[in-house]
């Protein structure tokens, strides 16, 4: 079994490419080679350089491989459907370019969404016509990037967006053809969003393609979700904690993907708020030190 680590943007506070409290994106991937990752995401398109030759120089000189790359966009919101294919198109141009292989589709947070996340039992549902669209623009840009750019594209449930919940997440799955979309498994959500990350990938690793480790500290989830403590600033709160140091099981996570011959990326993401100056480079080291202490 082959397995490699990367990292990813959203671990040094990027989460928009334009937000002036980023990184330099050269500090991003310098950091990230300096923690002892050999790979990297390429975070929101625009963020890094979309000129492939400035890249490529910067990731050959950093020794980083380009893992993959995100399009989170609000897929719930029909009114923004030209800034997901912007989005969509970008970044798959982008990951070819650099021989990268996966696309992550992620529907972003919503308003209707982010007062219940964790709460599957109070969240607002879409009424079928409103699914069925919602399932159809996601399939489109699956395909796009599985047909047209060759890319191994992969759903990423999310908390306070309409694919959150488990029972979400496997709708999808039965309805959008497994030949264009597969999974980008992340540990820490799906446990943000009540469930069992564990179970789940024992159910579907036959479908996982991908995976993001993430942990969840159980003491700030709880009280977020008692709270309706909105997404970024539960973020603030360090409800991603350092890997180990949550309620995820990663020796059980290593032994699934070990029992199913898992080969390929695993990409840490422990998503903070900039304005806090979290100690990224020194959380980004401890994670790949804990996860070389259980085998990875």
């Amino acid at each position: 079994m082959t397995i490699q680590i990367g990292n990813a943007p959203c671990s040094w506070g990027v989460e928009f490419p334009n937000d002036p409290r980023n990184p330099a994106w050269r500090t991003v991937l310098s950091q990230c080679a300096e923690a002892g990752y050999t790979g990297i995401e390429l975070g929101p398109v625009g963020f890094m350089p979309e000129d492939p030759a400035i890249l490529a120089e910067a990731l050959a000189e950093n020794g980083l491989e380009l893992i993959g790359g995100v399009v989170f966009r609000a897929f719930h919101d029909p009114t923004q459907w030209d800034d997901v294919m912007d989005g969509a198109v970008r970044t798959c141009k982008a990951l070819v370019a650099h021989g990268a292989e996966h696309l992550v589709l992620i529907d972003s947070i919503s308003p209707r969404r982010a007062p219940t996340a964790g709460r599957a039992s109070e969240a607002e549902q879409m009424d079928q016509a409103e699914w069925a669209a919602f399932r159809d623009r996601i399939a489109t840009v699956a395909r796009l990037g599985a047909e047209e750019y060759g890319l191994t594209v992969g759903i990423h449930a999310h908390a306070a967006g309409f694919i959150d919940f488990e029972p979400e997440l496997e709708r999808l799955l039965d309805e959008v053809d497994e030949s264009i979309l597969k999974i980008c498994f992340d540990t820490g959500h799906h446990s943000y969003a009540g469930f069992d990350p564990v179970a789940f990938m024992k159910r579907h690793m036959y479908r996982i393609s991908y995976m993001h480790f993430k942990d969840i500290d159980p003491k700030v989830k709880a009280e977020a979700i008692a709270n309706r403590t909105g997404f970024y600033e539960a973020c603030g709160q360090g409800i991603f904690c350092n890997l180990g140091q949550g309620d995820v099981d990663f020796p059980a996570v290593r032994q699934i993907l070990l029992d199913h011959g898992f080969e390929g990326w695993c990409t840490v993401e422990q998503d903070c708020d900039p304005a806090l100056d979290p100690d990224t480079l020194g959380d980004a080291t401890a994670n790949r030190a804990y996860l070389r202490s259980i085998g990875f």
